[in-house]
């Protein structure tokens, strides 16, 4: 066997190895997916398998809260943003037969742009400020002069607000 082999040519090296079962589950992929509908995906599916299988989410809706259903209950959500920059997958949980993937609405946005390497619209969670924000577009480029930065934004009367920034300094950073 594969465990006797490995066992006999790496010295202190116990192996056990097993086999998912690789059975074909339905699960239903909705909200602002570009293909809403039902979805045949192999047993061992994550969230983001069956997100692929329905062609992604839309410009409209939510990269950062995606909603896995299991029973009519939230058992989990997903964060694009985590498996993009950071690389951490912990949250694309595994499906089983009959989940629910439920992509609602854009959140917040916030527009980047000028001297960043990643200049788009984000969509944000709570309040961010400059450095968060700097994260998510990749940071200033060599050409950026980050005491000069400026901040645009619509308030509660609905009144554009301008605030010129100097990122440099700690209070800059955290607006």
């Amino acid at each position: 066997s594969l465990e006797e082999r490995i066992a006999s040519q790496m010295i202190g090296v116990r192996a056990s190895i097993s086999m998912g079962d690789t059975r074909s589950i339905r699960v239903f992929v909705l909200g602002e997916a570009e293909r809403p509908g039902s979805y045949t995906v192999s047993g061992l599916s994550t969230i983001t398998n069956a997100l692929f299988a329905s062609g992604g989410v839309k410009t409209i809706g939510s990269l950062r809260n995606i909603q896995l259903k299991r029973g009519g209950r939230v058992v989990s959500t997903l964060d694009l943003y985590d498996l993009l920059l950071r690389g951490d997958t912990s949250g694309d949980a595994r499906l089983l037969p009959g989940d629910v993937i439920f992509i609602p609405p854009v959140g917040t946005t916030v527009a980047v742009s000028g001297e960043v390497y990643r200049p788009a619209v984000y969509e944000v969670k709570g309040s961010p400020g400059a450095k968060e924000l700097l994260y998510l577009a990749g940071g200033l480029t060599p050409e950026a002069d980050p005491q000069f930065a400026r901040l645009e934004r619509i308030d509660e009367r609905r009144q554009r607000v301008v605030l010129d920034l100097d990122l440099t300094a700690l209070a800059g950073r955290e607006r």
